[in-house]
């Protein structure tokens, strides 16, 4: 049992009876004599309680009656050492999501947790080694960021205060795609991490629909102060998340691909989507069936696999992906 959680555990017993005898603190914390001394101490010094030995019970028990001094109470927020391990493992993964994107914010509360946790390595049970001080954790956890595109923090605050508050944001827009910018009024529904990247997936009023922005493409945004016009979940999911990828759109159809045995170790482990199919044949290749819309995201994940993967149907996405190869090889040509 952790140190903060034999805190919390000696707290109940105390509660829970009118005297509770040395024996019995040791016997459910399981710490020796000496550790259990520290910890009463640790209570009494650092957190105020009033706890006090009676000698005609043989026990201890919280004093009785009003107290003098800073009153007695445990922290709201406490953890105990492999949970605070888990957070700090987050924050790194929270950093990684894009340069500093959430550290401003995350920050702050990894301090807090810092102090909690004993700067100290602390032996585990059972001969298992030390536990990890924060700096230990920080220095094996390694996160490896490709093909995410920058952003500014303040278009990611501004999105998510709209979002959770269900206002308007008005925003000036750069379609990739298109390469055109535009200034639109959205109505923002959820935040989507993608691949590296951020989405926003909002209603556009000036399209009259469901649309996903990349966050990365706002050029300018404000607060609107006006209400968010409200999309019910399924028809968000119908519109954005039920063909592949990213791109918006209801699927069109089902793309049938073929693995070839060396893929398929990995493939068959993946998931490309949450209706996806999949089987594997008798020479142990892996027949993958995804629903689609606009291809473009799928295209581009069949290619990177090559001679791995071949299309089996439909037709129009099989020709779409031999002609692209074509083109591809003619460039070593």
């Amino acid at each position: 049992m952790d140190r903060t959680e034999r805190f919390y555990r000696m707290d109940q017993m105390l509660r829970d009876r009118t005297v509770v005898p040395l024996q019995s603190f040791l016997e459910e914390l399981g710490v020796s004599r000496a550790t259990f001394k520290r910890d009463l101490d640790y209570m009494r010094d650092r957190f105020n309680a009033p706890i006090e030995y009676d000698r005609d019970n043989n026990g201890y028990r919280f004093a009785a009656g009003e107290r003098s001094g800073p009153r007695y109470e445990l922290p709201g927020l406490w953890f105990n050492a492999s949970e605070i391990h888990a957070l700090l493992t987050m924050q790194e993964l929270l950093k990684g999501l894009d340069p500093g994107i959430l550290a401003p914010h995350v920050e702050p509360l990894m301090e807090r947790l810092n102090r909690i946790l004993d700067p100290h390595p602390r032996p585990l049970s059972q001969g298992r080694g030390e536990q990890p001080s924060v700096e230990e954790i920080r220095k094996r956890i390694r996160i490896v960021r490709m093909a995410a595109r920058g952003m500014k923090l303040e278009f990611f605050e501004l999105a998510a205060t709209a979002t959770l508050r269900r206002e308007r944001l008005a925003i000036t827009f750069w379609s990739r795609h298109s390469d055109k910018t535009t200034d639109r009024v959205i109505s923002p529904q959820r935040l989507v991490f993608y691949r590296g990247n951020w989405y926003l997936d909002a209603w556009c009023h000036l399209r009259d629909g469901i649309r996903s922005f990349a966050l990365d493409g706002i050029r300018a945004a404000r607060l609107t102060g006006e209400k968010a016009k409200n999309v019910p979940e399924p028809d968000l999911d119908e519109y954005l998340a039920s063909a592949y990828g990213i791109f918006a759109g209801k699927a069109k159809g089902w793309a049938k691909l073929r693995f070839t045995p060396t893929a398929a170790r990995w493939v068959a482990h993946e998931k490309w989507h949450s209706k996806q199919r999949g089987r594997f044949e008798a020479d142990g290749g892996y027949v993958l069936e995804v629903p689609f819309g606009d291809d473009r995201e799928l295209v581009m994940d069949i290619l990177k696999y090559g001679p791995e993967c071949r299309v089996l149907a439909p037709d129009a996405l099989a020709e779409k992906v031999a002609a692209l190869a074509g083109e591809t090889a003619g460039l070593y040509r």
